[in-house]
């Protein structure tokens, strides 16, 4: 970690993470990831603790704290279950931050604090079936009807669909295409018209609970609406700036997960009356990766200094987001790999970090996106 966050603050919050994810995580994590099961009870305690509501003011029930203690929480989270980490980080840097940044003082007060202590959970969404990297291409809509707005269409892929009270969606009020034509609103789960799919099935982070939201003609109170209408795609772009920081604290928890169980292992396993650590290719391999390891952090801790100092971070967090993550599958690769044939079992943790590190890749803007948006910023540069 970097020296000058070496402080008592950050290592008393480092200690309560870690001790958090052994007690109530570990002990149950694969049970959760064969049954899909989303432990909504898991999250009540975790608001109890403070990381629901990590970044939110303690006026607003929150923990108050920085980006610094926010990436050293899902950090250490991840190195037990990325799953776990998944859901803190959408909780947290979407649908909650989505609020706190751009919601009016009435809707703070309204939803801040359920939602910082993990009474309600909370869901968001943007991405639409035929909407994924295209986040302008929305083809939900939302159709004024006096003090309501009429909505209809489904967004995929949402965290929380199913089990969140709350949602900040991003909907199109105005032409196709157009990103000054997208607004947010805040919908509760009850509100009439408003319904979850069924849970999807998937390779990794399986106990992150995923499914579709749908819309048919639901109605919703111009008084939801966050900020002014047709401000919700910026909103989103800019929120999407520090989630990035969000999921690459996620990879880098991830990584160091794999890392340290493969390390374990090479120093457990012998082959030929000598411990495989020993061979130059295991221990060579695990140089770099614990190289890579801190290169991500360095790069995740530099974006978390800028958010905190409100500085511009579109570039940095696309870069910390894309080199943390990619190097999250690289070292879930080699730690199944250095395990050989038990790292394709269950028995050992190497096989499931290999799983739940590919999402990072993808979610919250696919690597390839990453590279378009830190195109874009050094081009500025030229």
């Amino acid at each position: 970690m970097l020296q000058t966050h070496q402080n008592e603050q950050l290592a008393l919050v480092r200690e309560s993470a870690k001790q958090f994810a052994q007690e109530f995580i570990k002990p149950y994590l694969m049970d959760w990831d064969e049954r899909q099961y989303f432990p909504v009870e898991l999250f009540k305690k975790m608001g109890e603790y403070g990381f629901m509501g990590i970044i939110v003011p303690e006026q607003y029930n929150g923990a108050g704290l920085s980006y610094q203690e926010y990436i050293t929480i899902l950090d250490e989270i991840s190195q037990v279950c990325g799953s776990i980490g998944l859901s803190v980080a959408a909780h947290n840097s979407l649908c909650t931050n989505h609020i706190l940044s751009f919601a009016n003082e009435e809707q703070k007060k309204k939803y801040l604090p359920k939602l910082a202590t993990a009474e309600w959970i909370g869901a968001w969404g943007l991405t639409e079936t035929g909407s994924g990297s295209d986040a302008g291409g929305l083809a939900t809509t939302a159709v004024r009807d006096g003090d309501y707005y009429i909505i209809n269409g489904s967004k995929t892929f949402i965290t929380h669909a199913i089990s969140g009270d709350v949602a900040v969606v991003m909907v199109r009020t105005g032409k196709k295409g157009d990103k000054r034509a997208v607004t947010a609103f805040i919908i509760e789960k009850d509100t009439p018209g408003f319904t979850a799919g069924e849970k999807i099935n998937k390779l990794g982070m399986r106990a992150s609970e995923t499914a579709s939201l749908f819309f048919d003609n639901c109605r919703v109170h111009k008084d939801q609406v966050i900020g002014v209408e047709g401000e919700g795609f910026i909103q989103a772009l800019k929120l999407l700036d520090g989630g990035r920081i969000s999921i690459a604290a996620l990879s880098l928890g991830i990584a160091r997960g794999a890392y340290n169980c493969a390390l374990r292992y090479a120093n457990e396993r012998e082959q030929f009356e000598e411990k495989i650590f020993n061979f130059q290719d295991v221990g060579f391999k695990l140089a770099d990766l614990a190289t890579k390891i801190d290169a991500s952090e360095l790069l995740i801790r530099r974006a978390g200094e800028l958010k905190d100092h409100n500085k511009k971070v579109t570039k940095e967090g696309a870069m910390a987001k894309l080199y943390a993550s990619e190097v999250a599958v690289e070292v879930a690769n080699e730690s199944v790999q250095i395990h050989g044939g038990y790292g394709f079992t269950k028995d050992f943790p190497a096989e499931k970090f290999f799983r739940d590190a590919k999402l990072c890749t993808i979610g919250e803007g696919t690597s390839a996106i990453q590279k378009m948006v830190i195109a874009r910023e050094i081009q500025k540069d030229a």
